[in-house]
């Protein structure tokens, strides 16, 4: 007797294979729709042509991987949509205006103390050079700022006020050597003059304290020869320099 064939079991999960295709659909759609909202048309029909033939050939999955990753390797790449290359631009340093404008002010207002050889003024790439001579400024080997100075360094911490840039005062010797009871030699003394013109124009003048630096150079910079008395006259000197961005570059810069 053949045996009764067993009832076969009635599938009650045929719904997913429905649910699967649907998903599949799903994915593609937004896939197609994210291609076509790039500014690239070629791009967006190669995605779709891609799609398409995933779909045919049961490739899906990974063509939905590869046009997801890089779409998103390209947005990375891509200015922002609504931008400009203004907006992208990294903001300007803020440097140290033009000198020539505070050049030709102290000419002006400084002019018969250029003529008569108490002031030289130069315009030099690391700044605003503003050289004050021994005989006017100072005594023979002493530090201390003769009174009759001041006017003309009022004049010159006016402009200086009115400017952002860093300052450097620079003492200068000539080279014979100096030795006696308050300095032993000219690297003290041009040391000493830097800080004797920087404590006048903190003090008197108001020159905030953290925009200027010393330096003494003794003989070593000169102005002019050494051969005579006029040249060693015009080395025995305090430079003030205001700083161009130039010569910032060498200056230490605050943490």
């Amino acid at each position: 007797m053949n045996r009764r064939k067993s009832a076969e079991h009635e599938n009650h999960e045929r719904w997913l294979v429905s649910y699967a295709d649907f998903i599949t659909l799903l994915f593609a759609f937004f896939v197609v729709m994210f291609a076509s909202a790039q500014s690239d048309k070629n791009k967006a029909k190669a995605v779709s042509d891609s799609v398409r033939d995933a779909i045919e050939h049961g490739q899906l999955s990974s063509a939905i991987s590869t046009v997801l990753g890089r779409a998103k390797h390209e947005a990375g790449k891509a200015p922002l949509k609504g931008t400009s290359e203004r907006d992208t631009a990294p903001p300007p340093e803020n440097h140290p205006p033009d000198l020539a404008k505070s050049l030709a002010t102290l000419q002006q207002g400084l002019a018969e103390e250029i003529v008569t050889g108490k002031l030289q003024l130069t315009l030099e790439p690391r700044g605003l050079v503003i050289g004050m001579r021994e005989a006017t400024f100072f005594a023979s080997g002493d530090d201390a700022i003769a009174p009759a100075s001041l006017p003309i360094v009022s004049k010159i911490a006016e402009v200086v006020r009115s400017l952002p840039n860093p300052v450097r005062l620079e003492g200068h010797t000539d080279s014979r050597p100096i030795h006696n009871s308050r300095f032993h030699s000219n690297w003290e003394l041009s040391a000493a003059r830097s800080i004797a013109m920087l404590e006048l124009l903190r003090d008197r003048y108001q020159v905030a304290p953290g925009r200027m630096a010393i330096a003494g150079y003794a003989d070593t910079a000169p102005a002019d020869t050494n051969g005579t008395e006029e040249g060693r006259s015009h080395n025995r000197r305090v430079d003030l320099i205001l700083l161009t961005v130039g010569g910032m570059a060498g200056e230490p810069r605050p943490h």
